[in-house]
């Protein structure tokens, strides 16, 4: 058992002792012996100008101390009380820094206060830098999907080894298109490969069946914690999250009852409670008390980016054909918001950050996932929401949007071209692809011409599912230019080699 089961057996048995426990009593020492310990490496998110989000876990309850300053050695740094992680939140918590310097690398160290004042753990630094406030060079990199279709962490082939290529860019920040867990997909020890060599999998209890309850998904979030890699990259680059279905279970949408003889919790709104808890307990993500994920992050005058929650709002899937259906992916409220932060946005470049693409076939059995069906016409069922958001833009003079999303598990870019579309109320606009970050590589999947999209660029797989062990893993790269407001796009394999490159001009 790991500490943490010892210390919820000790709140169990020790009766009228646990609120001692939990507040640094005398009952304490009968449990804890030696410092205490973090447990998964420290995160930071959700960065401004002024703001970040730090995040740790910790191996007892104990409270969350945060350094902060410009310097490697912390001389002159300040430090933050953050809260006290209890088994309530599985020891994770949360710290926000205030009153940062604007556009500047800064470093901080979590440390641990044991509840009794007397002992303190080892620190764990990592390092951030914020959003400047005048035109600054930016860079950032995106991607998705990560253990999933039975690849899970495999120390012979170096674990999750592409962070490792996006922390050589030494990027701002990275957008995380959703997938970070595949709490759907369990883990076997071996899998066999096809040229003869073995993939063997760190396979804990929670990644040995599919996820159903709290405990279960904390756990898909701390199994990918345990890379290596994983841990370096977050220590250095901080990350804006949004999330997609594997979250919870695939293709999933709200009041869906499943049909799927591994899961014995069947409504899926029982599991999407356990797995948004989950996802705000583990993630540096500053929106939790709001209970919303879709956000804006603005990033200077050059760059705001705007976080998507294409699953929270989410219509049935269906054949996606209504001629009447207003919405599907956003919901209204999400379209609303949208529609009035693009309107009020003076950064040069809209990022959106959208988990599904707009216009892949993203079949779900013989129904559809995403906006997409296929039919290239008119916009009908979820395109016309799409549809009514590219119009909206286009009238109210909303410049320079461009798309990054993940989800198919290939790499490509789309040029979305109303000369060539079956609706043309919008402005031109680029859509790009990436990843999977370590699972089972795909497609490529087939264009909806409604949009007009034209595809630039694709890289895909020869067979279904094939594994890391054979490439075919990818992700995108954003860099600004302060002085020319140019955007320019790399697409990367596994070890971070060049592509495909598209510059635009704002």
């Amino acid at each position: 058992m790991d500490r943490r089961s010892v210390l919820r057996g000790g709140l169990i048995t020790t009766g009228g002792t646990a609120a001692a426990l939990l507040t640094g009593g005398a009952a304490s020492a009968l449990v804890r012996t030696g410092r205490p310990r973090l447990t998964h490496g420290v995160q930071s998110g959700d960065v401004t100008a002024r703001e970040a989000v730090v995040w740790a876990r910790a191996d007892r309850p104990s409270r969350m101390l945060v350094e902060v300053g410009r310097r490697p050695d912390f001389r002159n740094a300040r430090t933050i009380r953050g809260p006290v992680l209890t088994p309530d939140t599985d020891l994770t918590g949360k710290t926000l820094l205030r009153g940062l310097p604007s556009g500047e690398e800064l470093h901080y160290r979590v440390r641990l206060d044991d509840l009794d004042g007397r002992l303190t753990s080892a620190p764990v630094p990592g390092r951030l830098r914020t959003a400047p406030r005048r035109h600054q060079d930016i860079r950032f990199v995106w991607s998705g999907d990560l253990a999933g279709q039975g690849w899970g962490i495999a120390p012979d082939f170096g674990g999750y080894r592409i962070f490792k290529a996006m922390g050589a860019l030494d990027p701002d920040f990275f957008l995380c298109s959703g997938d970070l867990v595949y709490s759907d997909g369990p883990l076997a020890e071996t899998v066999p490969l096809p040229d003869g060599r073995t993939w063997r999998n760190i396979v804990t209890p929670e990644k040995a069946k599919v996820a159903e309850t709290l405990p279960e998904y904390r756990g898909q979030f701390r199994y990918n914690l345990q890379d290596a890699n994983l841990q370096a990259f977050n220590a250095r680059v901080p990350m804006i999250y949004q999330w997609d279905d594997h979250e919870t279970v695939n293709n999933w949408y709200p009041g869906e009852i499943l049909d799927l003889p591994q899961y014995t919790e069947k409504r899926v709104d029982v599991l999407v409670s356990h797995a948004r808890r989950a996802m705000f307990e583990y993630t540096p993500v500053r929106t939790a008390r709001t209970g919303r994920l879709y956000r804006r992050i603005s990033y200077g005058p050059l760059l705001d980016v705007f976080v998507l929650d294409m699953r929270t709002y989410k219509s049935p899937n269906d054949a996606n054909n209504s001629p009447t259906q207003k919405d599907g992916l956003l919901g209204a409220e999400q379209t609303a918001w949208l529609k009035r932060e693009l309107r009020d946005s003076k950064a040069v470049w809209k990022v959106i950050a959208n988990d599904l693409p707009l216009g892949l076939v993203v079949p779900d059995g013989t129904a559809q996932e995403s906006a997409a069906q296929g039919d290239n016409g008119a916009p009908l069922g979820r395109e016309r929401e799409i549809a009514d958001l590219l119009s909206h833009a286009k009238k109210h003079r909303v410049r320079n949007m461009v798309w990054l999303t993940a989800d198919v598990h290939y790499t490509a870019a789309h040029y979305y071209d109303p000369s060539k579309a079956a609706f043309s109320d919008f402005d031109p606009f680029w859509e790009f692809v990436a990843g999977p970050l370590n699972a089972g590589a795909f497609g490529p999947n087939t264009l909806d011409g409604t949009f007009g999209p034209q595809l630039r660029f694709a890289k895909a797989p020869p067979h279904a599912n094939t594994s890391p062990a054979e490439g075919f893993q990818f992700f995108g790269e954003v860099d600004i230019d302060a002085r020319s407001r140019e955007l320019t796009v790399h697409l990367r394999d596994l070890d971070g080699k060049k592509l495909f490159r598209q510059t635009l001009t704002p």
